[in-house]
């Protein structure tokens, strides 16, 4: 069983590069597989996504108001900037923006002009909650796709207060229940007003048993037509209620928690008679199951979505302890919940509250499973079922016009950390191998920076996407209520490398050893046949050798084929590549090793008069974990070293691949020589190519 496991984790990953898949996959899901036992959970569920060398420009549009729950909360989870979670484009032709603020208000934004345009809050009155649960408060808006003539947009929100008692949940609701529901349906007697006037109903109301997990999104596919069977439908996603961990009510097709539905507001055959239930609905006919239901087995699905070219739809799906994952939806499909968690078995109870390998009869159940994903790289420190943390936000396919690079890619994230994320939307098919997801990186004003940076908070970004009508994006944050537009992509590390090159290195009188008794040069390659040893000074590699033929370089490509011929058996093998050498104590190095798991391995570091410095951005320092990596075997591998001087950006990239394995930024050197060595091991380089800005 767990080699057909295996196998088919492989399978998920197959379109990898080869280092990617050797480094990857087989470190990151092989070992753990087939290590684990049937009643053992799984230590590293997924690897994390690797660099994609692509950044993403972000250009500040709007800071809506300030806002707090009502009463204050104890949780401080809630006590943001303010809580905008959403921006949308009213679908009128206007170019208005609308932005709900889960403390109760709905925002219109027009040529950078923001105001209040429905003060939700105020219109439920006291039963309006917002200060318990991440979700409590006004959580969604949907415009009908017309709008412009019919006037109607639909909300959701919670309830508390008398309206547990005084109330009556339309579907079947726990007994226990702790909050409600509510769909609302408004309608604007005049659809070009700045400020809402008209009347409202209440659609659809549900209890959940817990403060968390309850409606999330609601909205119209926008690539529906007319003739087709989903136009004007409305569809809900509806969480477990936080009760998925301990009961099957996600697998009930007699329960609305834990489910996509799919209702018409124009219909008056629902149980309440203020909706309709679509014939096309896949449970209309099954006896004993709900007609609203469209798709079903889910925790927490978060954030829906439509690509407008292939009108698949796509969902973020927040997990339990282990994995956060991407699905594409289709009719009638089971994802899982509770019984699966991402594409690994979940045993509810388990006091491990990870994950486990799949039975054998998986397939007779028939699951949907994930499209893409990531794990929560929990800390065996942790607390078993403690939160991990992690949040993933579903977001979109980019099919705008502005930015060709992104195109047919779904841009989404982890929304705690403020982590930025993409997948081929060609590669993300239900039932095909997993889509590899690869993070972006963060630009503002052409200089990189991060989330957390952003929003001036290093513990909680609190990220969420939107789109324009024209198929833009945008990020917001929690944090400092704040919203970005994705104005442009760009490749990281893409300074031109200037015409100066050198190659045919293969000469000793090119080379300038530190201990020159340690070297060979046998033609075509340059060996370090015998370890070097620690010298005095600074912590940093033992031994190395110093290319002399040609100039010191600013900017600077370097390119070659290096190999570790230190056994595999042992530990901790390395080779490295120097640039930006100006002395023994002064320069950069990519250390190319086996292991990943300590600070000295498998980075990019920088020695300035004083013990090395890690500088690159895949370093882990909680988990102690870096990169994957560089070298596992005594073969021979090609490695490219990119160094932009004026930038500082700095990328390694192994075997071919077009994603960087390393990366970094420094502005320490900004020119100097390069060369090739390691710390106590012996290797060698052949076909060195270096290409740059000589300085002469």
């Amino acid at each position: 069983m767990l080699h057909g496991l295996a196998h088919r984790v492989v399978g998920m990953f197959r379109r990898l590069s080869r280092l990617a898949v050797t480094t990857v996959v087989f470190s990151a899901l092989l070992v753990p597989i087939a290590s684990a036992q049937a009643d053992a959970p799984i230590a590293d569920p997924l690897p994390t996504p690797g660099a994609s060398g692509i950044g993403l420009e972000l250009t500040e549009v709007a800071q809506l108001p300030k806002s707090q729950p009502v009463p204050p909360p104890t949780d401080t989870r809630l006590v943001r900037y303010n809580r905008i979670n959403y921006l949308g484009e009213v679908p009128d032709g206007s170019g208005r923006m609308f932005v709900p603020d889960m403390n109760g208000k709905l925002y219109l934004l027009e040529d950078g002009v923001q105001h209040a345009f429905l003060d939700l809050g105020a219109a439920i009155g006291p039963d309006f909650h917002t200060h318990r649960g991440l979700g409590s408060g006004f959580g969604f808006a949907a415009f009908h796709p017309d709008f412009s003539r019919n006037g109607k947009f639909y909300t959701v929100h919670t309830e508390t207060g008398s309206a547990l008692t005084t109330k009556k949940p339309d579907l079947p609701s726990p007994a226990n229940t702790q909050v409600h529901g509510v769909i609302t349906e408004w309608t604007a007697s005049d659809p070009r007003a700045d400020v809402f006037s008209g009347t409202h109903r209440e659609l659809l109301r549900v209890g959940f048993a817990s403060y968390i997990h309850g409606f999330q999104e609601i909205g119209f596919n926008p690539t529906a037509r007319r003739w087709d069977e989903d136009h004007e439908l409305l569809y809900v996603a509806s969480g477990d209620g936080g009760i998925g961990v301990s009961t099957t009510v996600p697998q009930d097709l007699a329960r609305p928690q834990g489910k996509i539905l799919r209702i018409d507001p124009a219909g008056r055959d629902g149980v309440n008679g203020r909706y309709g239930i679509p014939p096309t609905n896949p449970f209309v006919h099954t006896a004993g199951a709900l007609g609203e239901i469209y798709a079903y087995g889910m925790r927490d699905p978060y954030r829906f979505s439509w690509d407008r070219v292939t009108r698949r739809m796509y969902m973020g799906h927040i997990g339990e302890k282990a994995v956060d994952a991407v699905y594409e939806v289709r009719k009638g499909a089971n994802l899982g919940w509770s019984e699966r968690e991402g594409i690994w078995q979940y045993r509810r109870g388990d006091p491990s509250c990870g994950v486990f390998p799949l039975p054998a009869d998986d397939a007779k159940y028939g699951y949907t499973y994930p499209v893409t994903a990531f794990d929560h790289n929990r800390l065996s420190s942790q607390r078993p079922c403690a939160d991990s943390g992690n949040a993933l936000m579903g977001g979109f396919v980019y099919r705008g016009s502005k930015i060709p690079s992104l195109r047919g890619k779904y841009i989404y994230g982890e929304g705690v950390k403020g982590l930025l994320y993409y997948a081929d939307e060609r590669e993300m098919r239900a039932g095909r191998p997993m889509a590899v997801s690869r993070e972006l990186m963060v630009y503002v004003n052409g200089r990189l920076t991060t989330m957390k940076a952003l929003v001036n908070d290093p513990n909680r970004v609190d990220l969420r996407f939107g789109q324009d009508a024209a198929g833009e994006l945008y990020v917001l944050a929690k944090a400092n209520g704040k919203i970005w537009k994705v104005t442009g992509a760009r490749t990281f590390a893409s300074c031109g490398a200037g015409h100066d090159l050198v190659a045919g290195t293969g000469s000793a009188r090119s080379w300038q050893p530190v201990t020159p008794s340690l070297w060979r040069f046998p033609g075509r390659e340059v060996v370090l046949a015998q370890p070097g040893v620690a010298r005095p000074g600074p912590r940093r590699p033992f031994e190395y050798a110093v290319l002399r033929k040609g100039p010191a370089f600013g900017s600077v490509q370097v390119d070659a084929s290096v190999r570790l011929d230190t056994p595999v058996a042992e530990s901790n093998r390395d080779v490295i590549i120097v640039f930006g050498h100006r002395s023994d104590t002064e320069f950069y190095y990519a250390h190319l090793s086996s292991d990943n798991r300590i600070y000295p391995h498998n980075g990019i570091f920088v020695v300035n008069n004083a013990d090395r410095l890690r500088l690159d951005h895949q370093w882990d320092a909680v988990r102690s974990v870096g990169a994957p990596p560089a070298v596992t075997d005594t073969a021979w591998h090609r490695v490219r070293v990119k160094h932009c001087a004026d930038s500082g950006e700095i990328a390694v990239y192994m075997d071919g691949s077009p994603y960087p394995l390393m990366t970094a930024v420094d502005r320490t050197f900004t020119s100097g020589r390069v060369g090739f060595g390691s710390f106590d091991n012996i290797g060698r380089v052949r076909d060195l190519r270096v290409q740059g800005k000589g300085v002469r």
